[in-house]
C-alpha cells in the first residue's frame, strides 16, 4: 500500500511539473531578430524588427523593438523593450512591453504546440497578437479580437521572418 502511495505522488508530481508553462516555446525566436512590415486595417504601414535574447540565467527573455517613431511613419528607431517570464504566484507566462511613449502593454502567454499567442487589453479592446510558427525562420503574424477560438476583427496579418 505504501509503495502505491508514493508511486501514485510521484506520478501526480510530475504530471503537475509538466504541466508549469516555461520559456522553451520561445527557443527558436531568441538570438535572432525577425522583421515585418504590412499594413494595419486602418491602412496605416506597420514595421517592426524585434530581436530576442534570454537572459543569464534563462529566466527571462528580453526582447528590443524598432518601429516607427512618429505618425507619418518616417523616423525607425528603438520603440520597445519587453520582457517575457513564468509569474512565480500563477505559474503562468507574462509579458511586459515598455515603449518610448511611456505606455506599458501588459498581458498573458499562451502556447499551443509552436505557436505563441499575447493576450492583453488595449484601451477597452482585447487584443491577441499570434505568432503562428510556419517553418523555423518564418512566423505568420495576427493581430485582432480572438473570442473563444475565433477572430472577430483582425487588425493586422503579416509574416515575420528571420533577419539575415
Amino acid at each position: 500500500m505504501k509503495n502505491i502511495l508514493i508511486i501514485t505522488t510521484l506520478f501526480i508530481s510530475s504530471i503537475a511539473y509538466s504541466q508549469t508553462p516555461d520559456l522553451s516555446a520561445f527557443k527558436n525566436l531568441v538570438n535572432k531578430t525577425w522583421k515585418a512590415e504590412g499594413k494595419w486595417g486602418d491602412g496605416n504601414l506597420f514595421y517592426q524588427e524585434i530581436t530576442f535574447e534570454y537572459s543569464k540565467d534563462s529566466s527571462i527573455i528580453t526582447t528590443k523593438t524598432i518601429g516607427f517613431l512618429n505618425k507619418e511613419k518616417t523616423e525607425k528607431g528603438q520603440r520597445n523593450l519587453g520582457i517575457r517570464q513564468v509569474d512565480e504566484k500563477t505559474g503562468k507566462i507574462t509579458f511586459g512591453e515598455y515603449d518610448i511613449f511611456g505606455g506599458p502593454t501588459e498581458g498573458t502567454v499562451i502556447i499551443k504546440g509552436k505557436n505563441i499567442m499575447y493576450k492583453y487589453q488595449y484601451g477597452k479592446v482585447s487584443v491577441t497578437d499570434l505568432w503562428e510558427y510556419v517553418d523555423e525562420n518564418t512566423y505568420n503574424f495576427k493581430v485582432g479580437d480572438l473570442k473563444k477560438g475565433v477572430w472577430k476583427d483582425v487588425f493586422l496579418e503579416t509574416q515575420f521572418k528571420a533577419a539575415k
